[in-house]
């Protein structure tokens, strides 16, 4: 399923693709009852009482199955196709929601740098907690970041609540959708459930020149395991995803955990 060339034409321009139905029903079925057993066996899922929002990191690494997600010929066309064949996997978060998120960028990096692939485990709409994106608005030259203009203060600034923010696209998902968006693309949630449940893999561009390795310490400096002082035991990754993993899956891996190894020996696998 490579990406055509007009879907690469959208994603440059308004920062999102989305998918429904890249995975079958069942597919959906075993990737929620793996979630769920992650989430309550490791990432805090038993102790969710709905008041906040519990997360945990590297939500394909702790089980086989979820780990082969990084080797599904579809998630790598999507990824390959935004982010270029040779990406750069860098974990991700598991989520149980609550409420709203309210408008944010998950980075500020000016360039299509990283992506976020989101796995939406319930059926959300509008009302229910949707994911809604800003098109374009991962753009420097966008008027949300030119004017500095804060999505969430709408109601003060213009009498419009930020879930009506104009010019926002609400993306309505059942679980088998992935979409895809440019860490920089501005997003939010709004009237979701106390238990809303979704996953993310995180990755960026391989990086060569000094200035692109330069930017990937900074990304891995923040957006890691090392970063939040999470020892995973396999340094950069959970030890699941690369016990399991062959030469092609290793291709996504081999650059994070050298560069992860770098800035945080302490944190490195032994």
């Amino acid at each position: 399923m490579k990406l055509t060339d007009r879907q690469v034409n959208f994603f440059k321009t308004f920062g999102y693709l989305h998918f429904p139905g890249l995975l079958g029903p069942d597919e959906a079925a075993w990737i929620i009852e793996e979630f769920e057993a992650t989430i309550q066996d490791v990432g805090g899922g038993k102790n969710h009482d709905g008041t906040k929002r519990t997360m945990f990191g590297g939500p394909i690494e702790h089980r086989p199955r979820l780990s082969g997600l990084l080797d599904d010929p579809r998630i790598l066309d999507v990824l390959g196709g935004v982010l270029g064949e040779d990406f750069n996997y860098c974990s991700g978060d598991g989520n149980y929601y609550t409420g709203d998120t309210g408008w944010h960028p998950d980075g500020n990096w000016g360039q299509l740098f990283a992506a976020k692939l989101a796995f939406y485990l319930d059926p959300l709409t509008a009302s229910t907690g949707a994911l809604r994106v800003i098109p374009g608005s991962h753009r420097p030259d966008h008027w949300v970041r030119k004017e500095g203009i804060d999505p969430n203060k709408s109601l003060d600034l213009y009498g419009v609540h930020p879930k009506d923010f104009p010019s926002a696209a609400v993306l309505e998902t059942q679980p088998g959708d992935v979409v895809i968006f440019n860490h920089d693309t501005y997003h939010a949630a709004f009237g979701g459930s106390a238990r809303r449940r979704m996953f993310t893999m995180n990755c960026t561009r391989h990086c060569t020149d000094p200035e692109d390795m330069a930017t990937l310490r900074k990304y891995l400096s923040i957006h890691s395991p090392g970063g939040y002082k999470v020892r995973t035991g396999g340094g950069m990754f959970f030890p699941g995803i690369l016990d399991t993993a062959g030469p092609s899956r290793m291709e996504h891996l081999r650059q994070p955990v050298d560069i992860h190894n770098e800035l945080f020996p302490e944190f490195a696998r032994r």
